[in-house]
């Protein structure tokens, strides 16, 4: 018998998800054709091991203003070893695929740079690098679907036996996705320890472990569960524009040990009426106890885990009305279990090629949630085994901090904008984290779990000169860097902090204008008089819109002196625009105060970011 090549390895990095939903479907394509798998996270694979491998399919994120997500940080320090040769990896074969919006100024960046670093260590591409653009009207499934197919093709040329029947030859989805892959062991109530209803962040770790979900281990488990002691709107109440809240929370138990510029990951709570009616949609018992199990586990082992109550699972694992479902959960035969015809009908378009456009439109577009999808067709009775495996994981959703330790040694601060939108068709969405924390009462003692994670705004000493450009919530981490700076005044010398704050209006959006004015007065740390400065461009207040890239423009002496003096550049706000209009308006005032050339003020730029002088946090 001819030996069948081992599985052939899919490596993802992603920050949010999106890259795993790819990467998983990337696998099921190739299974589909025959071709064994094995899917693994970036930070969960030994990189020295990489020359060893033949394939490797690539998937992955790009964060922020370029930033590789945080589970590939390890794998790309690894690539950029310098005793690494031109050689190294010249037996392996590979693909890029990249997910990226073209909104940001470095689309998909990470996948061209992985991607340029693995030619240089002597891998050999299978095919161009696919590069899926959220912008797209289909979004990156406009790019995948053609990408993939030549993959199969290319990867069939390089070793047929990867697809024993050819390339073309599919397994129908019927057949593929017969069985889910988990399956649901109910428990007798009286058997269930009581003890572990109590611990909200036991809860939560025993809900994420059983979960089908690949949550990072260290995801599991919160780092603390937070008391919050004030709630306070910001922005001037009846405002149609805008509305952003600030919150106070206190370390129930010792403190965590945090610096400015870290982001605080909340776990939110979801619409109790919401869950109420997902579960009556499903016919599901609420107070049932359950453990979820691999479909493939040994009975011996089954009795290894601790029930949960399906209700508390619910809540605290599956995201039934906010994100929208991935285009697996239509693959996933979805239609088998429609009994009207004409819902078996749309979901089977829906997933065909001609339909994929449509189910885009219908479902990311619009945003609907899963309980919305189950509800417009009827008919659809899923068993629970499916809903676990496809039902969108409850996320953790990331505050830049607004506070610092110094300042406030027992709390943490943030600064939240209450989301909402409306979708193309003109439906209301609204955030579900930022508004469940907007309703919070702190009267009714609420406590929340909660992750500390490193930012992309590295805290800085205090002999470093500071320019931060922070508009709207924004804001949010210089306000710790201004405390954190304000304390550390007190007993030695520090170096000028200049702030360029902006918002719409002055009367209606002005977040912490008190605090701004009062540390720019009187020999504060953002007072002309210490060298530094505040100021704040309201941009609808006049004919004309005015930007922080103008105030920043206006005062261009004073910042090219500051960047001579070796100052720091943060820059944290909106990603739509802002981060380029920034850069630009800095590339500006470094040409016409230098006397330079728009291209070496460009240079100038890159060296300032090379050198870890330039950081930027933006969020979309």
């Amino acid at each position: 018998m001819e030996e069948r090549p081992k599985k052939l390895l899919i490596l993802y990095a992603t920050q949010t998800g999106n890259a795993l939903d790819v990467a998983e479907r990337v696998g099921r394509e190739a299974e589909r054709r025959g071709c064994p798998v094995h899917l693994i996270s970036i930070d969960q694979y030994d990189t020295s091991c990489l020359a060893q491998e033949g394939t490797v399919i690539f998937v992955v994120s790009t964060t922020g203003q370029g930033d590789t997500p945080d589970p590939m940080k390890g794998f790309w320090k690894y690539l950029l070893q310098r005793n690494l040769s031109g050689q190294w990896l010249e037996g392996l074969h590979y693909a890029v695929f990249g997910l990226g919006d073209s909104g940001y100024q470095k689309f998909n960046f990470v996948a061209k740079k992985l991607d340029r670093r693995l030619l240089d260590l002597g891998a050999t591409p299978i095919i161009q690098r696919g590069l899926g653009d959220d912008q797209h009207p289909s979004g990156y499934e406009a790019a995948l679907d053609p990408w993939m197919i030549s993959l199969w093709n290319m990867l069939n040329n390089i070793n047929p036996k990867y697809f024993p029947n050819g390339p073309e030859f599919l397994i129908p989805y019927e057949n593929f996705m017969a069985e889910p892959k988990v399956r649901i062991q109910y428990h007798d109530i009286k058997q269930v320890d009581s003890q572990f209803s109590t611990n909200s962040g036991n809860l939560i770790e025993r809900a994420r472990r059983v979960s089908p979900v690949k949550f990072s281990l260290d995801k599991n488990r919160p780092d603390c569960i937070l008391k919050l002691v004030k709630n306070e709107p910001l922005t001037k109440s009846g405002s149609i524009d805008k509305e952003v809240h600030h919150f106070e929370f206190e370390f129930v138990s010792s403190a965590i040990e945090y610096e400015v510029g870290n982001v605080l990951e909340v776990l939110p709570s979801q619409n109790p009426a919401a869950i109420d009616s997902f579960i009556l949609r499903c016919n599901l018992d609420p107070e049932s106890f359950i453990t979820v199990h691999p479909s493939e586990m040994e009975n011996q082992l089954l009795d290894a885990c601790t029930p949960i109550k399906l209700k508390t699972f619910v809540e605290l694992t599956m995201d039934v009305a906010s994100a929208s479902p991935r285009r697996y959960f239509f693959e996933a035969r979805i239609y088998i279990f429609a009994t009207a015809e004409h819902e078996k009908e749309r979901l089977q378009y829906f997933v065909s090629p001609e339909g994929r456009d449509d189910l885009y439109q219908y479902n990311q577009r619009e945003r609907r949630t899963v309980l919305e999808v189950l509800e417009d067709f009827p008919s659809v009775q899923m068993p629970l085994e499916w809903l676990v495996q496809l039902v969108p994981p409850l996320k953790t959703r990331a505050f830049s901090i607004s506070s610092s330790p110094s300042a406030h040694p027992n709390q943490v601060h943030l600064t939240v904008n209450v989301v909402s939108w409306t979708t193309p068709f003109k439906r209301s969405r609204a955030g579900l984290c930022s508004n469940w924390l907007a309703k919070l009462d702190p009267e009714q003692c609420v406590y929340v779990p909660v992750w500390f994670q490193k930012g992309s705004l590295p805290p800085p000493p205090p002999s470093l000169p500071l320019i931060l450009i922070g508009p709207g919530t924004g804001c949010a981490p210089f306000r710790g860097f201004v405390e954190e700076r304000a304390i550390q005044s007190l007993t030695g010398s520090t170096a000028p902090v200049m702030f360029f704050f902006g918002c719409r209006n002055e009367d209606n959006d002005f977040l912490y204008r008190e605090f701004w004015i009062s540390h720019s007065q009187n020999g504060g740390v953002l007072s002309e008089a210490k060298g530094g400065g505040f100021y704040a461009a309201f941009s609808r207040d006049q004919s004309q819109k005015v930007y922080v890239q103008h105030k920043i423009q206006e005062h261009s002496r004073r910042v090219w002196n500051l960047l001579r003096e070796g100052a720091a550049v943060y820059v944290a706000g909106s990603s739509t625009k802002m981060p380029a209009d920034v850069l630009l308006a800095f590339e500006e005032i470094i040409s016409k105060e230098s006397g330079l050339p728009q291209e070496s003020a460009v240079r100038w730029l890159r060296a300032l970011e090379k050198a870890g002088r330039y950081h930027v946090e933006a969020w979309s």
